[in-house]
C-alpha cells in the first residue's frame, strides 16, 4: 500500500519549457514566442472546453468518467484486436495512463504499460476526472512540433479552444491518435474518416443534433499551420519567457493603435523618419491599454527590433509641464507670473528659443503653452535642479541615474533621456490628480490621499491643463468653435539635432503619448514633434470613446472658509478672500501677473495656497509698469502698448543683456587664426541713448540705439563698464579661457 501511495512523482512534468503566452486584458492573445525546445507548449490550462473533452472521451476513452483509471474491457477489447490483426492496433490505453506515458516518454512495452496502470490508479486520487482531462490537453502531441490543445488550436484553426466547432473539436481529439502518420500534409483521407467516424460516434451518443452532424461533415480539415497572432510585438518580448502573461491591453484599441501609427510612419518613412512608438493609458486604471513598441515591423530597417517605448532618448521640452506645475504647487511664481526671455549664458549654456527670438518677458502659462526654451531655463533657475531632478525621479523617470549637476539647467531642454513610456505615465498620474484630487474617496467611505503623484495640488494642475489645452494643434481645428473637436491638453518636443520628437496628451480619462525618429539616433530635418508625433497624437485621440467632460476647476465655497462667503484677510498688504487647504483667491497684477502690490492694477485670481508666499510685483512704480533694461528691449517690439515711459529712481537704466556676471568666455578665431572677438550687449531704458564703452578702464567705443559692440580681450580676469550720457551706468566682470 505505501509503496502505491508513494509510485506517483510529486510534479509529473518537471522541466518542460512552455511559449511565451500574452493575452489581452479580455483573455484574446495578442502574441507567442515558441518554447525553448522549438515546440508550441502553451502553459497548462486548467479547464477543457466541453466539445473537445466530449470529442475525446467519445474516441480515445468512453468509459473515462467511471473507471478507477484502467479500464479493463478496454484491456480486454485491446488484446482481441491485436490478437485478430497478428499486430498491435490498440493499446487499450485510458486517458489517464496516456498522461502517465506522456510525463515519463518510455518507450511502449509490456511492462512499461503496466507501471503506467499503477500510476494511473493513483493519480485518480490525486486529481479529479477534470483535472486529468486538462493535463492530458495541455501535454498530447498535435503533430509537427505542436503540444497541446490550446496550442494546436490556434495553429491549425486560428482560434483558442473554447471557439472550436464541433468539427474542429474531432478533428484535434483524433490527432494525438497518431501525430506522426496523421498530419494536415500527409494522411488527410485517413484523417478525415477518423473525424467523421467520431462525430458519427458522437450523434450516436446524443452529443450533437443531426444538423451538427451533417455541418460538421462539410467543415473542411485545414491547409496548413497557421501564424500565431501578432499584435503588441515589442510588448510581448518584454514579457516573462516561458509564461501566460495576462496583460491590460485592450485587444481592439490595440489593433486601431497599430494600424494608426503604422500608416503615419510609413508615409515619415519616405522622408528619412524611420521609426515611431505609441502608447495609451486608461487614467482611471493607470493600464497601459494599447502599446507599439515600435511601428511596421514588418518594415525591413536598422532598428527595427528596437523597443523604442522602453528606450532611453533625449527628452527636448516633453518636461516642461512638470516644472510649470511643481512651480505653482510650490509657490515659486503664479500662473501668469512674468518670465524673462533674453539671451542668457550660463556657464557656456546659451539657450535659444526653437524661432531664435527673444520677447523679454512671457507669461509662465504662454511659455509653457509656446514652449518657449528661455523662460523655462529661467524658471529652473529659479525652481532649483536638484528639487526637480527629484521631482522627475520620483515620477518614475529612472533613466535620470546621474546627479543633478551632471545635467544642470539643460534638464529642461533635452539634457537628459527618459523613456516615451514611463514619460506618459508620468502625464497620466498627473491627470488622474487633476480628474480626481489628491483624495480618493473608499467604498468603505473613508478618503485616503492618493499618493501616486508628487503633484497634486488641484489649482496648479488644472491650471497647467489650461495652459496645454492653447496649445496650437497639428489639424488647425479650435475646440472652441467646433463642439466635436476633442479637447486635450498636449505638448510636444524635439531634441537637440532633430532626433527625436514627441507628443504626450491628456484628457480626463486618456494619456497617449508618440515618439518618432529613428532608432538608431540619426536626426533629420524636419523631424520636429508638432508635425510628426502630434498629428498621430490626435489620430490615436480620435479613436478612443468620445466624452466632452473636462478636468475640474478648482472651487472655493463659503464652507470652504467656515462659512462666511465674504471673508477677507490681509497678508503683508495683499488681498486674499476665501481661503482653503488647497487653493486661495489673491489679488495678482494684471501686468505682471505676480502678487499685487499697492500700486499695480489688480484682479482677483484663485491660486495655489503656496502661491501667497511668491514674489510680489517687481515692475509697478508709482502706478507706472517698467521692466528692466533688457527685458524691455525685447519686449517692446512685440508690445507697441507699451510705454515704460517714467524710469522710477533707484531703478536701473542700463543693463548687459550679454555676458553674465562672472561668465567664463571663449574667444572664437577665424579661419585665419586671428582672433574673431565677441560681441558684448547691452540694453537702455531710452532707445536713443548713447552708451560708452570701457573694457578695464580704458575707452573701448561707443553705440547709439542698438549696443552691441565686438571685442577680443586677452585671456583673463576683465570688467567691461558702459556710462550714458547722464552718467548712469553698468558694470561685468568676466573671464576670457586661454
Amino acid at each position: 500500500m505505501g509503496a502505491w501511495l508513494l509510485c506517483l512523482p510529486r510534479e509529473l512534468f518537471p522541466g518542460v519549457s512552455y511559449s511565451t503566452v500574452v493575452e489581452s486584458a479580455d483573455g484574446e492573445l495578442l502574441g507567442a514566442r515558441i518554447a525553448a525546445d522549438e515546440q508550441w507548449r502553451f502553459p497548462p490550462c486548467d479547464t477543457v472546453p466541453s466539445r473537445f473533452a466530449a470529442a475525446l472521451v467519445q474516441f480515445e476513452d468512453r468509459h473515462f468518467w467511471w473507471h478507477p483509471g484502467v479500464d479493463p474491457s478496454a484491456l480486454v477489447r485491446a488484446v482481441r484486436d491485436n490478437l485478430r490483426s497478428g499486430h498491435v492496433v490498440s493499446g487499450g490505453s485510458t486517458i489517464t495512463m496516456q498522461v502517465i506515458r506522456l510525463s515519463r516518454q518510455k518507450e511502449r512495452t509490456l511492462w512499461q504499460k503496466c507501471i503506467e496502470a499503477v500510476q494511473a490508479t493513483r493519480l485518480e486520487l490525486r486529481l479529479s476526472k477534470r483535472q486529468i482531462l486538462a493535463l492530458y490537453a495541455s501535454y498530447a502531441p498535435f503533430g509537427g512540433n505542436v503540444v497541446g490543445l490550446e496550442a494546436a488550436s490556434w495553429r491549425y484553426f486560428g482560434r483558442p479552444a473554447a471557439e472550436l466547432s464541433w468539427g474542429e473539436a474531432a478533428t484535434l481529439a483524433v490527432l494525438p491518435n497518431a501525430p506522426a502518420t496523421l498530419h494536415l500534409s500527409r494522411g488527410r483521407e485517413e484523417l478525415l474518416g477518423k473525424r467523421n467516424r467520431l462525430l458519427l460516434r458522437l450523434l450516436e451518443h446524443g452529443d450533437i443534433s443531426t444538423d451538427t452532424y451533417e455541418g460538421a461533415l462539410e467543415e473542411p480539415l485545414p491547409e496548413a499551420p497557421l501564424p500565431l497572432p501578432s499584435w503588441a510585438y515589442h510588448y510581448v518580448e518584454r514579457c516573462p519567457r516561458g509564461a501566460r502573461t495576462r496583460s491590460s491591453l485592450n485587444l481592439p484599441l490595440q489593433k486601431a493603435v497599430e494600424a494608426t501609427v503604422n500608416r503615419r510612419s510609413d508615409d515619415l518613412a519616405l522622408e528619412g523618419i524611420a521609426d515611431m512608438a505609441a502608447v495609451v493609458i486608461d487614467n482611471l486604471s493607470g493600464e497601459v491599454v494599447a502599446y507599439v513598441g515600435n511601428a511596421s515591423p514588418y518594415r525591413e530597417r536598422p532598428g527595427v527590433q528596437v523597443d523604442v517605448a522602453s528606450s532611453p532618448r533625449s527628452t527636448g521640452s516633453i518636461l516642461k509641464p512638470f516644472l510649470y506645475a511643481a512651480a505653482l504647487q510650490d509657490g515659486v511664481i503664479l500662473p501668469r507670473t512674468l518670465l524673462p526671455d533674453i539671451p542668457v549664458n550660463l556657464g557656456g549654456f546659451a539657450p535659444q528659443n526653437f524661432d531664435k527670438q527673444y520677447y523679454g518677458a512671457v507669461p509662465a502659462n504662454e511659455a509653457l503653452a509656446r514652449s518657449l526654451n528661455v523662460p523655462s531655463v529661467f524658471l529652473l533657475r529659479q525652481y532649483g535642479v536638484p528639487k526637480f531632478h527629484a521631482l522627475l525621479r520620483s515620477l518614475g523617470l529612472s533613466t535620470l541615474t546621474q546627479a543633478p549637476e551632471h545635467y544642470g539647467l539643460s534638464l529642461i531642454l533635452g539634457g537628459a533621456e527618459a523613456r516615451l513610456d514611463q514619460v506618459t505615465a508620468a502625464y497620466a498620474q498627473m491627470a488622474k490628480s487633476g480628474r480626481d484630487g489628491a483624495a480618493d474617496k473608499k467604498a468603505d467611505g473613508r478618503t485616503v490621499i492618493d499618493q501616486t503623484s508628487p503633484i497634486t495640488d488641484e489649482a496648479a494642475l488644472w491650471y497647467t491643463f489650461e495652459a496645454l489645452k492653447e496649445v496650437n494643434r497639428p489639424d488647425e481645428l479650435d475646440w472652441r468653435l467646433i463642439r466635436s473637436v476633442r479637447k486635450a491638453a498636449w505638448k510636444t518636443g524635439t531634441s537637440y539635432g532633430f532626433r527625436d520628437a514627441w507628443a504626450v496628451g491628456m484628457t480626463p480619462r486618456w494619456t497617449i503619448g508618440v515618439w518618432t525618429g529613428n532608432a538608431d539616433g540619426h536626426g533629420v530635418p524636419g523631424l520636429v514633434g508638432a508635425r510628426t508625433a502630434g498629428p498621430v497624437l490626435f489620430d490615436i485621440l480620435n479613436l478612443l470613446p468620445y466624452s466632452d467632460e473636462w478636468f475640474p476647476e478648482p472651487q472655493i465655497t463659503p464652507e470652504m472658509t467656515g462659512g462666511d462667503s465674504s471673508a477677507e484677510k490681509k497678508a503683508d498688504g495683499r488681498t486674499v478672500i476665501h481661503r482653503s487647504s488647497s487653493a486661495v483667491w489673491a489679488r495678482v497684477c494684471r501686468d505682471s501677473g505676480m502678487l499685487a502690490g499697492p500700486d499695480c492694477p489688480g484682479e482677483e485670481m484663485l491660486i495655489p495656497a503656496a502661491g501667497l508666499d511668491s514674489e510680489p510685483c517687481l515692475y509697478h512704480h508709482t502706478g507706472e509698469f517698467v521692466l528692466p533694461p533688457a527685458m524691455e528691449w525685447y519686449y517692446r517690439p512685440h508690445h507697441p502698448e507699451y510705454t515704460g515711459a517714467t524710469r522710477p529712481q533707484n531703478t536701473a537704466a542700463v543693463q548687459f543683456i550679454y555676458p553674465q556676471n562672472s561668465a567664463l568666455l571663449s574667444i572664437p578665431r577665424q579661419l585665419s587664426g586671428d582672433k574673431e572677438g565677441v560681441v558684448f550687449r547691452a540694453a537702455h531704458h531710452s532707445s536713443g541713448a548713447t552708451l560708452w564703452w570701457h573694457l578695464d578702464n580704458t575707452y573701448v567705443g561707443e553705440t547709439t540705439f542698438r549696443h552691441e559692440l565686438r571685442l577680443a580681450p586677452a585671456p583673463g580676469k576683465h570688467t567691461l563698464t558702459v556710462v550714458d550720457d547722464e552718467g548712469n551706468s553698468a558694470s561685468v566682470r568676466f573671464t576670457v579661457a586661454p
